[in-house]
């Protein structure tokens, strides 16, 4: 399906983890649809993806920012648009798990909501005069933790509470200008980060294996790519009149009824 992403200028936050991390997955196959992709990010990685997307015949631009640093945000959306003169999507990716429970300092917790929820606010307040322009759009990636909890993990809890609440503010802010906001939930994906965090954790395998046995369509993690597909059609006109939601790519981990978790997949 061509989703008529040809040419409009994508801005995508933290896409440049590992390969096969939720934003580097969105960041290749937004170039595979002919956008061109404007990556705000700290690590250098970030080179390489650029490269390898302009080596394809598509022209991308990474700005190299510190996200928790508003004039590094500002100063990175006046390079995107002087350089392209529109902004027609932002896809803010940012996400870390920090652990900033209740145990953590004030400063630990306020660290967490700068990189999680405040990069959110200041990327769209520096693109929104550009997607006025465009009629454009915005995509938040969120988190189950948002609604469920997790334990141990204040910071990252709430910042991802405020990006639900921050995607439905701005969906009714900017529908005037026919402006679109929405949030992508993602639960139990298979990344670098998820395979880490199994491997460094005491029964691994035995923590994995009761995870996948609770997911209910396959009993199986979400892959990468089924994020990159949702995102990027809810980005497109396909999806022209989808607003203020919150999508959920989880195979119905969250929200299914547990009676369908039968006892053969006990």
């Amino acid at each position: 399906m061509d989703l008529g992403l040809k040419n409009k200028v994508v801005v995508i936050s933290g896409a440049a983890g590992m390969k096969g991390s939720i934003g580097e997955t969105i960041l290749h196959n937004l170039a595979k649809e002919g956008a061109i992709p404007a990556v705000i990010d700290r690590n250098d990685r970030a080179i390489e993806y650029v490269e390898e997307i302009r080596k394809n015949g598509i022209d991308a631009l990474f700005c190299k920012t510190d996200v928790t640093d508003p004039e590094q945000i500002e100063n990175a959306i006046k390079k995107i648009s002087q350089k392209y003169g529109r902004i027609d999507v932002v896809i803010n990716n940012v996400g870390v798990n920090d652990g900033a429970g209740l145990d953590a300092t004030y400063e630990e917790f306020m660290n967490s909501l700068k990189l999680n929820l405040v990069s959110f606010f200041l990327i769209v307040k520096y693109a929104v005069p550009f997607l006025k322009e465009s009629k454009g759009n915005i995509l938040n990636i969120g988190s189950k933790v948002a609604l469920t909890g997790q334990g141990g993990t204040s910071g990252y809890a709430a910042a991802k509470g405020g990006v639900l609440g921050l995607t439905r503010e701005w969906a009714v802010d900017l529908i005037q200008y026919g402006i679109r906001s929405n949030a992508m939930i993602i639960s139990e994906c298979w990344t670098p980060s998820y395979k880490s965090w199994i491997e460094s954790i005491d029964n691994g395998d035995q923590k994995l294996k009761s995870i996948i046995k609770n997911i209910p369509l396959e009993n199986r993690m979400t892959t990468p790519q089924e994020i990159a597909n949702t995102c990027l059609f809810t980005i497109s006109d396909k999806s022209s009149h989808t607003t203020g939601q919150f999508i959920t790519v989880d195979g119905g981990y969250v929200h299914l009824d547990r009676s369908l978790l039968t006892q053969e997949n006990d």
